[in-house]
């Protein structure tokens, strides 16, 4: 159902290497790039994940309570890509561990723009 998230970011050049090596680790790539905004997806036909400079010409800033989820294909790579985030200059919002009985595994960080983050695994 999720066709693309976007955030916003007042650097777009920090924000593409960031998410460049970020998304990298999902096997994702820049798919669409323009003056204003970068798309990254693991394929032109599924969701994809986009860092935009404003529109309306002020600051981006950060949604209180606005975070975009990243799936995970493990427990090992939640482990990896919440390593890779903190590695690449994001702040910890919360290390990698269980988070209910379900089985849901979760890690939470912030962009070097502050945007929150989740990267997760189900099982």
């Amino acid at each position: 159902m999720i066709g693309y998230t976007s955030v916003g970011t007042n650097d777009l050049s920090r924000a593409a290497g960031f998410y460049d090596e970020l998304l990298g680790a999902f096997g994702a790539q820049r798919v669409f790039e323009m003056p204003d905004f970068i798309v990254w997806a693991v394929s032109e036909n599924t969701p994809a994940f986009s860092v935009h400079i404003p529109i309306d010409g002020k600051a981006a800033s950060v949604g209180n309570g606005t975070m975009i989820a990243l799936s995970g294909s493990s427990r090992a790579q939640v482990d990896e890509v919440y390593k890779k985030a903190i590695d690449l200059g994001a702040v910890s919002e919360g290390a990698p561990g269980q988070r209910h009985e379900n089985g849901f595994y979760a890690a939470y960080f912030r962009d070097p723009d502050g945007n929150k983050l989740n990267v997760h695994f189900m099982g």
